[in-house]
């Protein structure tokens, strides 16, 4: 991940503790996802609850990144607005 945005310059990092609140996001996240699997895995498809721990297991491990990625883009977003600061041409910043 890079140190700054190229845009606007800003710092992703903004404190050493900043991560630990994208993770408990990323938890969130992961814990809904589980339990969406599971309830079409179990209920609308039919899968054993054995099979469906694995298949929860499954999509959890494969979607990891785009997990960890998105609680940090929520978190980050809770805490910095770059729609008032910046011009129409910087919208496109990917905090």
């Amino acid at each position: 991940m890079n140190k700054k945005c190229s845009h606007c310059q800003t710092r992703y990092k903004i404190e050493p503790s900043f991560f630990f609140g994208a993770m408990y996001v990323s938890y969130g996240l992961g814990v809904m996802l589980s339990v969406l699997v599971f309830l079409i895995a179990h209920f609308i498809l039919g899968v054993s609850l054995f099979g469906s721990f694995l298949l929860i297991a499954t999509t959890l491990f494969t979607l990891y990144p785009i997990l960890a990625r998105t609680g940090r883009n929520i978190w980050i977003n809770l805490f910095l607005s770059f729609k008032t600061k910046y011009s129409k041409t910087h919208l496109n910043c990917n905090a």
